[in-house]
């Protein structure tokens, strides 16, 4: 089902100049079409926007590199906007629309609309001593790793009120089907299709290889236990916000209530963006 696009937010990589350049030209460009267009600069206070503005955009276009789109679609996940990511970085995965062909892009989805498609999200919560310290949304990925010292932790995994297993390891990694091309599939955790309601558990230098990667179902929730007593142990959300744990520390991972939504480009771009980057090689 195709949706029509008449109003836009334009989202900028914060402090870069071409970001901010290419965002005026859009502007422009879009007044002259005469579509509605809001724009503002990625920050970590957001760019202000409220609950009155949920369901207001048609289209949100991020100007950045990949680490840019992650942070804007966690950032602004509540605005239930469809996402297409105008690439300016250097590895451009996620980020879809290569920047000189942004204006036949949207000269044609102006005319024709575009296609949404939906992509699991993930919601966590940090219980200490039963409480909740932190929670938050990831979009990628959800490492739970070791500090400074090079040395294994102990952590037991269980699904669903199930207990599946102890490891010990660098750590573990917990994968959307969006983020399981990056930390993860470097760890030896498969790739999962973006269309599927999964998400993976990977651990990090297992102790004797001892737990292998685990794909589960969506609608179960996960809850990894810190059972290391000493050392440090880190949470670190999308690689971009590091949580501190302690021993007894329990990290519930479940499926977000809102999926993340991106403009769908077909089903041979997932393929065809694997094979540029290498994931998928002829021999």
């Amino acid at each position: 089902m195709s949706h029509p696009v008449k109003k836009i937010l334009i989202v900028t990589k914060s402090d870069d100049q071409i970001a901010a350049s290419l965002g005026a030209k859009m502007i422009d460009f879009l007044a002259l079409k005469g579509v509605e267009t809001t724009t503002c600069e990625h920050r970590p206070a957001g760019c202000g926007f409220g609950e009155e503005s949920v369901g207001q955009f048609d289209l949100l276009l991020i100007l950045g590199g990949d680490g840019t789109f992650i942070g804007v679609a966690r950032q602004m996940h509540f605005l239930k906007a469809p996402l297409m990511g105008v690439n300016l970085g250097r590895v451009g995965f996620l980020t879809q629309l290569h920047q000189d062909y942004w204006e036949q892009w949207i000269s044609k989805v102006l005319i024709e609309g575009i296609e949404i498609a939906s992509r699991l999200a993930l919601e966590y919560e940090v219980l200490r001593q039963g409480k909740s310290v932190h929670r938050g949304l990831v979009i990628n990925d959800l490492v739970i790793s070791r500090g400074e010292l090079a040395r294994l932790i102990r952590l037991s995994v269980s699904y669903d009120g199930i207990a599946i297993s102890t490891v010990r390891a660098d750590g573990v990694i917990i994968s959307t089907p969006t983020g399981s091309s990056a930390y993860g599939v470097s760890a030896g955790g498969p790739l999962i299709h973006a269309d599927l309601s999964v998400y993976c558990v990977t651990p990090v230098c297992p102790f004797l290889n001892s737990f292998k990667p685990m794909v589960f179902p969506a609608d179960g929730a996960c809850r990894i236990q810190v059972e290391e007593v000493g050392g440090d142990v880190n949470l670190t959300e999308d690689g971009q916000s590091v949580v501190s744990l302690s021993h007894g520390d329990e990290i519930v991972i479940r499926r977000s209530e809102t999926d993340m939504l991106v403009v769908d480009l077909g089903p041979e771009a997932y393929f065809e963006k694997l094979k540029s980057h290498d994931f998928l090689m002829e021999r």
